[in-house]
Parts: structure tokens; sequence; C-alpha cells
């Protein structure tokens, strides 16, 4: 009897957990769609494309989602639709650096050196999007990467007064982008934990590190509350 009691019970709980899941994805989802492009050409013009960091390899292949959102990024400064792109992702030990490895290949791809600035300290999405204000006082940008992220990305966003806007890039099918899909409604649960239950903020901040742009491209919606270097010494110590 006792046996009968909780599994009954594991199995309420279970549908409870997972409908809220599912809302919460949801509502996430409708919450940010107008805030969502698919073409590179008719996106608005923002001063900064804020590129979220991802392994350029997967197992010894390379990683569409990273090849994606590199192309992407490269397409909208090429179109003039930003100045400046802030690389932001996972710095967690000199042999794996999401931020110099995307830079590094935007050098060959021929963007200039002065305009990309790297964020060694993007290690979750919360992280980079609200560092980009609070340290590289960026509140008004283009968010490059795949669809499902952007809604994240433009939800953490909005909860922080942050005027951004995102380029959705092509994403992998099959098995793989179902994983990636099952995996992203548990970190949109979490994303929201985070934000309006534990409050929880970057894991480091740091010093503000302006980004200064050569004008301020002030295109589209506003949010209604209104040569190839290998990196220094000094880039080192500091993305360590």
């Amino acid at each position: 009897m006792k046996l009968l009691t909780f599994i009954r019970i594991s199995a309420v709980l279970c549908i409870v957990l997972t409908g809220t899941s599912l809302l919460i994805d949801r509502w996430i989802s409708e919450s940010t769609t107008d805030r969502i492009f698919f073409d590179p050409s008719l996106i608005p013009s923002r001063s900064i494309g804020l590129v979220l960091g991802t392994s350029k390899y997967i197992a010894k292949n390379l990683n569409p989602y990273y090849d994606y959102r590199m192309s992407a990024a490269l397409e909208l400064y090429e179109l003039g639709k930003v100045n400046i792109l802030l690389l932001s992702g996972d710095n967690a030990h000199r042999s794996y650096n999401e931020p110099w490895t995307m830079k590094r290949d935007l050098l060959k791809a021929g963007i200039p050196g002065q305009d990309i600035v790297l964020d060694y300290a993007g290690f979750r999405t919360l992280d980079s999007i609200v560092r980009a204000k609070n340290v590289f006082e960026a509140d008004h940008f283009v968010i490059i990467t795949q669809k499902f992220h952007c809604e994240r990305a433009l939800f953490i966003a909005q909860s922080n007064d942050i005027d951004a806007i995102c380029l959705a890039v092509p994403e992998p099918r099959g098995m793989a982008g179902l994983k990636i899909r099952v995996r992203e409604i548990l970190a949109r649960v979490k994303a929201v934990v985070d934000l309006y239950l534990l409050d929880i903020q970057p894991r480091f901040l740091g010093p503000k590190e302006p980004i200064a742009t050569e004008q301020a491209i002030l295109e589209g919606p506003v949010l209604e509350k209104q040569e190839i270097e290998e990196p220094t010494t000094e880039e080192l110590q500091t993305s360590g």
C-alpha cells in the first residue's frame, strides 16, 4: 500500500514538473519571438554583434553550431549591420579558449583586429549577456546564435533591461538536434530559477571595459522600458 502511494505521488510530481517545464519553455519562446531575425540582410543594424561561444570541434569534427555562428558574424560585419564583434565564451584553461579561437578564425576571414573584442568570462549564456552590459557597457546589440539559444539569451537580456535582438543561424537536425532541444528545456527552467529566485550574477565581473564604436546605430525595436598574431602574455594572464 505504501509503495503504491509512493508511486502515485511520484507520478503526480513528475507530471507537474514536466508540465511546468513545458510551460516555461513556451513562455520563453513566445516572449522573444518578435526579436528574432533569420535573414542577415533584413535585421536592423546595431553597433555591436555579440557572438555566443561554443567549442569549435566535437570529437575532432568541426562543430556545425560553431561554423554557422562564425559565418553569420562575418556576414553581418560585411553587410555593415554591426561595427564591432564581441566574442564571448569559455576560457577554462590555456588549451581551451573559445574567444581566442573565434577571433583567430575571424581574423583569417579578414575582419580587422580593432573591430574584435574578447570576453574571456562568458562561461554561461547569463554571464555573456549580463557582462556585455555591466562590463562592456553595451545594452543595444545583436546576439548571434541558433534560434533555441536566441530565445533564452533574449529572455535573459529582457530580464536585465537590455535592448537586444538576435540573428538565428541554422542548426543541425536529427537526433543531435533533438538532444540539444531537450537539454535546452532544462536550461530554460534553470534560467528562470537563476533570474527570479536566486538572482544569480556572472561568476566574474571585474573593471569596466567600455566598447568604443565609431557611431551609435539605433535602428530596430527598443524595449518599452525605455594579420593574425598569437595572444600576448598580458592577454593570456587576463584570460586565465
